[in-house]
C-alpha cells in the first residue's frame, strides 16, 4: 500500500519515517519547498545516525529513503490506498483539504487525520465517502513513541477501522481505541497534569521547581509538570487546552490558566525559545527546590488523584477500555503506572476521600469525583483483579 502524508513537518516527517523504515513507497506533500528539503535532510541524518549506531544497516537506509517521494502537488497522492494528514489544527482548512484530496485519490482511499483534539466526524462530515474518514493520533517524536490512538467517527465503517488499525499494528506501534470526544484519551485524561500544578502555583502552596520535584522525586514521572510545558511549548500546550475546555463547553475541570496564557503572550514558550517557566539559556541558574517531604507528597496526591479522577471518567463515558487507558497514559505520556492500576493500589476509597476535601474546600465542579468513583467505592470495587 502506498502511504500519503500531508504536511512535513515535525509530526508529518516521523510519520513518513515510520511508514518507510516499514517497506511502504510514501509519498510526501508540502506546499512549501523549503520544508520539505529539511524533511529530506533530516531523514537522510536519522539514517545516518541509525547506520553509525548499528540499529539499522546501509542497505536498509538506503531503500528507507529510496521509499519517499516528495512533492508540492495534492495530485501525487493519486494511487494512495491512505493519506495520513498532520497539518495546522485547524478544523476549516483540514476538512478543505480533505475534500481537494477525495477528488484524486483511488476509490476506497483512507482518509486519516493526525488531530490531537478535533472531531473526526466534524472533518469528515464533508466528504462524499465519510465512511473513510478516521483519525490516526501519533505521539511526538511518531518513530519512538509506540502509542497511536485510532479515532472512528460516528461515519467510519468497520472495515475503514480495521484496515486503519491493522496497518498501524503492522507498524509495530501500541493502537488504543478512543471515541471521538475532544482529546481522545490522552489529551483528555492528562489535562490535570498541568492545569493542576498550575493551580497549585497561583495558590502559593509551591514554585515551579517544587512542584516539578515532587512529581519526579516522589511520584516516579520522567518529568515534572512545568519541565514538559516547557518542552512542549507553552504556546501548543495552552492551545490544546483551550480546544478541550471550549470543546467541553466550558467545563471547568478544563480551564485554562492566566500564569501559562500569560508566559505564551510574553514569548516564554520553553525551550525553543529559550525562557518558559524555567530560563534555558547558556550558564542560566534555576531556583532549587523546596524538597520538604510532606510538601512533596501533598503536591504528588493532589495532582494524582485529579489525573485518576480523569481517567475514571473517561472509562465510564466509554471514552476507551480500562485497558486502553492505562495502556494509553504509560505508552503515550510514559506515566510510572496505569492511572486506573496506581488508583486501585492507592485503595479507590482513599482517592474519593482526597476528591471530597477539595471539593468541600473549594466547592468548584473541577473537583467532583466521577460518578463511577463513587460507585465502585460503595460496592468495594476495582479496576484490576
Amino acid at each position: 500500500m502506498t502511504v500519503g502524508v500531508l504536511g512535513a513537518g515535525t509530526m508529518g516527517s516521523g510519520i513518513v519515517q515510520v511508514a518507510a523504515q516499514n517497506g511502504h513507497p510514501v509519498v510526501l506533500v508540502d506546499l512549501n519547498e523549503q520544508i520539505l528539503n529539511k524533511s529530506k535532510a533530516q531523514l537522510e541524518k536519522i539514517m545516518n545516525r541509525l547506520v553509525e549506531k548499528g540499529k539499522i544497516t546501509q542497505e536498509q537506509a538506503e531503500q528507507t529513503q529510496a521509499n519517499v517521494s516528495y512533492s508540492q502537488d495534492i495530485h501525487d497522492f493519486k494511487n494512495c490506498g491512505i493519506v495520513i494528514e498532520a497539518i495546522i489544527e485547524n478544523l476549516e482548512i483540514k476538512s478543505k483539504v480533505f475534500c481537494q484530496i477525495e477528488q484524486i485519490v483511488p476509490k476506497g482511499c483512507i482518509l486519516a487525520s493526525n488531530t490531537s483534539s478535533l472531531s473526526i466526524a466534524s472533518i469528515g462530515s464533508a466528504l462524499q465517502e465519510p465512511s473513510l474518514t478516521i483519525g490516526i493520533h501519533f505521539f511526538n517524536p511518531a518513530p519512538l513513541m509506540p502509542l497511536v490512538e485510532i479515532i472512528p467517527a460516528v461515519q467510519t465503517s468497520e472495515e475503514t477501522l480495521k484496515t486503519a488499525r491493522d496497518l498501524i499494528d503492522s507498524w509495530k506501534k501500541v493502537t488504543v481505541l478512543c471515541k471521538d470526544t475532544p482529546g481522545f484519551i490522552v489529551n483528555r485524561v492528562a489535562r490535570p497534569f498541568y492545569g493542576e500544578a498550575l493551580r497549585i502555583y497561583e495558590e502559593g502552596i509551591a514554585d515551579f521547581a517544587t512542584i516539578d520535584w515532587a512529581m519526579t522525586s516522589i511520584g516516579g514521572f520522567r518529568m515534572g509538570p512545568f519541565t514538559l510545558m516547557d518542552y512542549i511549548g507553552n504556546d501548543v500546550n495552552y492551545t490544546v487546552t483551550e480546544t478541550v475546555f471550549t470543546a467541553f463547553y466550558f467545563d471547568p475541570r478544563y480551564k485554562p490558566s492566566f500564569t501559562q496564557k500569560r508566559h505564551a503572550e510574553a514569548g516564554y514558550l520553553g525551550r525553543k525559545s529559550g525562557r518558559g517557566y524555567f530560563d534555558y539559556s547558556e550558564g542560566a541558574e534555576n531556583p532549587a527546590p523546596n524538597e520538604d517531604a510532606l510538601l512533596g507528597q501533598q503536591i504528588l496526591d493532589r495532582i494524582l488523584a485529579m489525573l485518576i479522577n480523569e481517567a475514571v471518567d473517561a472509562v465510564f463515558l466509554n471514552i476507551g477500555s480500562k485497558e486502553d487507558i492505562d495502556l494509553a497514559m504509560t505508552k503515550g505520556v510514559n506515566y510510572p503506572k496505569g492511572l486506573l492500576c496506581w488508583a486501585d493500589e492507592i485503595g479507590l476509597d482513599v482517592v474519593l476521600n482526597r476528591l471530597e476535601d477539595l471539593f468541600h474546600e473549594y466547592g468548584e465542579d473541577r473537583y467532583r469525583p466521577s460518578p463511577l468513583l463513587r460507585r465502585m467505592v460503595r460496592d468495594n470495587e476495582r479496576f484490576f483483579g
